[in-house]
C-alpha cells in the first residue's frame, strides 16, 4: 500500500456500540494507519444518535482537511446522521455492518438522507444485527454502493478477521472515488 494513498484525507474511525476492542479490525486499522484517529464517545454503552453525531461533528471541525470515515455498526448510523449537517467536511464513508436503524428507533431520522459523497455499505449474509438484504436496502436509501462480503457475522472481532485486508482494499477504492469526486467538484467550480 503506497504511503501517500490516504495523504489527502483525515482518516476517522467511527466505532459502534461498546467501541472497538483491540482485536477489532477498526483498532487494527488504526495501528496500520497511524494517522487514523478514533472518534471517541463519552458513553460507549448508550447509543444516542444525536449525542454521538454531535461528537463526530466536533471531531470533523478539528481540521479543514476532508475526512474519510471508517464506520462500523452504530457508527454507520452516526455517520449517516452527521452527513445531513456536515457533508462538506466528509470526503467519503466506508459503512461496515451498519446497525439496523429500525432496531434503534432512528429510521425516521435516517430514511431521507442522501449521501453527497462517495460511500459504500458492506454487509454480511449472516449478520445478526441486520440482514444483507436490509443493509442493501439502506445503501440504496442513502445512495451508497453496496458490497456483500459473504458470511462474516457482524464483521467485528468475533468474526476473526485480523487486519481484514478486504476492508482495507475497499477503503483504498473509496479514497480513489473521493479523489475523483473532489476533482470533479473543483472542475465544476
Amino acid at each position: 500500500m503506497p504511503a501517500n494513498l490516504f495523504a489527502d484525507f483525515r482518516l476517522l474511525t467511527v466505532p459502534g456500540l461498546h467501541g472497538s476492542g483491540p482485536e477489532h479490525w477498526q483498532s487494527r486499522r488504526e495501528i496500520q494507519l497511524p494517522h487514523a484517529r478514533r472518534v471517541e464517545q463519552e458513553h460507549w454503552d448508550v447509543p444516542e444518535l444525536e449525542v454521538w453525531s454531535k461528537r463526530l461533528a466536533q471531531e470533523l471541525r478539528q481540521s479543514s482537511k476532508p475526512a474519510l470515515l471508517i464506520a462500523h455498526s452504530f457508527g454507520c448510523l452516526t455517520t449517516v446522521h452527521r452527513a445531513r449537517f456536515d457533508a462538506s467536511r466528509i470526503a467519503g464513508a466506508l459503512l461496515v455492518a451498519p446497525a439496523d436503524p429500525v432496531k434503534f428507533g432512528v429510521a425516521a431520522q435516517l430514511s431521507n438522507v442522501r449521501l453527497a459523497f462517495p460511500a459504500v455499505v458492506i454487509g454480511s449474509t449472516d449478520d445478526p444485527w441486520m440482514s444483507s438484504e436490509r443493509a442493501a436496502h439502506w445503501a440504496r436509501q442513502w445512495q451508497a454502493g453496496f458490497v456483500n462480503a459473504g458470511a462474516l457475522g457482524h464483521i467485528n472481532a468475533d468474526s476473526g478477521l485480523g487486519d481484514w485486508q478486504y476492508g482495507l482494499d475497499q477503503l483504498s477504492r473509496l479514497a480513489g472515488l473521493a479523489r475523483l469526486a473532489e476533482a470533479e467538484r473543483i472542475a465544476v467550480n
